[in-house]
């Protein structure tokens, strides 16, 4: 019986090689596995020997070999294959351990292109793949943590079942598929091909798998792109806490993208994927102030997201209620003694908090497809546009940019007001902007009151179909709006505004989030 080894982690491949001498297997190896397995004192034959052909260009060549593929293909109860194999003395080869270049470790690193490409193995796939073919008759391990339970069977039965077999070939055929396509999608935008092309293999690696999906009767696991990418939840340090839900990871990322529009100490709340209440302050605490006083009821169970360390004052504040996750960039050392007082409480460390990255794309899943797009990394373009008589005041205009980041993360139809750099009132997902736009001022007249909506602004993610949003705004005090225009019937909107002395503004820009 003959093995083949022929690994770049080398994690727990002398004890593998070790326990397959034991049973009675030959041994065969190449290059860096074979001077490891000869220094631990294994007896192992070198890959030359059995191809009769030396290693060569700079070990590019070594297994790519008849007497090697043969060895593995052959099917043992196929008798003009065995006939075949003895005419030309192709001996059978029954497992094959083999794991690939670091392809990821090196793009993971400023590599080059041609560390990159130097690093895209080519004989290893082809072992992997021709064994995990031929199943019936041979063990394909691509994966260390399998070396133990491939024992254990050789050890107990003699052999390794054919269930067994099937389902290391499935594992080799998703790791390799998943190797070639973080190949692509490194080399193919350096390349210039399209950004969508005809065929779309992403890969992912997985981080965990989670206790259950957006419902306890739901499977579910998070996985991650695979690359260099700082200040993403993929990257976050847990300090405290249960593990993380799906609905957790889904609810954070609303908050960390919104939480990134801001520059000056900010919080954000987040109830169910859209803001429920947001401050911008001078400093963290008072940002946060801001935020629970917004909307202190919905706050209940969300999740908050700060873009400063957090000290002792703002902790303090934050346990005197209950929420499932505090994520900021970093914590004092009575802040997190503070907030571990409460063992649920998710307690997130991520460090960087700036600008998401431009490259990212946005996947959603449909019945039978998928929909990919470019991420929504813009916030406004380089002009706004006053469309009304009155222009707005510099107050007002900043209260608009606040609210204007709020509502790009509101699902749609989304209206947010704002004051004084607080969220004031929100509606969120509405099937009608009247009723997002009164759901925000009521909310904000219920819990704030109505005065603080004098000389307040309003954010609309796309267009007034009709004048009736302003009016209701009117009716509010609010005294400015920003929103994309477009509509068939905007100078309706901008004659109210004129009529009341509203200052309208306008971003030909939507945000729609759906």
């Amino acid at each position: 019986m003959k093995a083949l080894l022929s690994v770049s982690d080398k994690t727990g491949i002398t004890d593998f090689a070790r326990g397959l001498v034991d049973l009675g297997f030959t041994v065969i190896s190449t290059g860096g596995t074979y001077k490891e397995l000869t220094k631990a004192g294994i007896a192992v034959t070198e890959i030359s020997e059995i191809t009769g052909f030396p290693e060569c260009l700079d070990g590019r060549l070594k297994t790519l070999h008849p007497k090697i593929h043969g060895g593995i293909l052959g099917l043992r109860d196929n008798d003009e294959h065995v006939k075949e194999m003895q005419a030309l003395e192709l001996e059978a080869i029954s497992i094959v351990a083999v794991n690939l270049y670091p392809f990821k470790a090196t793009i993971q690193r400023d590599a080059t292109i041609a560390e990159a490409v130097e690093n895209i193995d080519i004989g290893g796939p082809t072992m992997l793949r021709s064994a995990a073919k031929n199943y019936r008759f041979v063990s394909a391990v691509c994966d260390p943590a399998d070396y133990n339970a491939v024992l254990l069977e050789l050890n107990k039965n003699g052999k390794i079942s054919q269930e067994t077999n099937f389902k290391l070939s499935a594992k080799v055929f998703t790791h390799t598929a998943a190797y070639d396509a973080l190949i692509s999608s490194y080399l193919r935008p350096i390349a210039g091909l399209p950004e969508y092309p005809d065929e779309l293999t992403i890969t992912y690696e997985k981080v965990q798998e989670m206790r259950y999906g957006e419902n306890p009767h739901q499977s579910a696991a998070f996985y991650r792109e695979i690359g260099k990418f700082s200040g993403t939840l993929a990257n976050i340090e847990q300090l405290h806490g249960k593990e993380l839900s799906f609905n957790n990871i889904n609810d954070a990322h609303g908050a960390l993208e919104l939480l990134k529009e801001y520059t000056k100490p900010a919080f954000v709340a987040v109830k169910h994927s859209n803001p429920c209440g947001v401050g911008e302050a001078d400093d963290i605490y008072q940002a946060y102030v801001k935020a629970y006083t917004s909307d202190p009821v919905s706050i209940f169970g969300g999740i908050l997201a700060a873009n400063r360390e957090i000290d002792k004052a703002t902790a303090e504040e934050i346990n005197k209620i209950f929420v499932e996750i505090v994520m900021a960039p970093g914590y004092t050392q009575d802040a997190l003694d503070i907030l571990k007082q409460k063992k649920n409480v998710r307690v997130i460390k991520l460090d960087n908090c700036e600008k998401s990255r431009q490259d990212t794309i946005d996947l959603k899943k449909v019945s039978g497809g998928l929909l990919v797009q470019s991420a929504d990394t813009a916030l406004l373009p380089d002009n706004l546009k006053t469309v009304t008589a009155r222009k707005p005041t510099d107050n007002e205009l900043a209260d608009l940019l606040f609210t204007w980041k709020i509502v790009k993360y509101v699902k749609s139809n989304g209206i947010a007001i704002g004051k004084n750099g607080q969220s004031l009132g929100i509606g969120c997902g509405q099937v009608n902007r009247i009723w997002a736009t009164s759901q925000a001022i009521e909310h904000c007249a219920e819990t704030l009151g109505d005065e603080i909506l004098k000389g307040a602004a309003l954010a609309s993610d796309a267009f007034f179909p009709f004048s009736d949003c302003v009016e209701e705004a009117h009716k509010a005090g609010i005294t400015a709006i920003i929103q994309p225009g477009g509509s068939m019937k905007d100078n309706e909107s901008i004659d109210l505004c004129d009529k009341y002395g509203i200052a309208m503004v306008f971003t030909d820009m939507r945000h729609f989030r759906h």
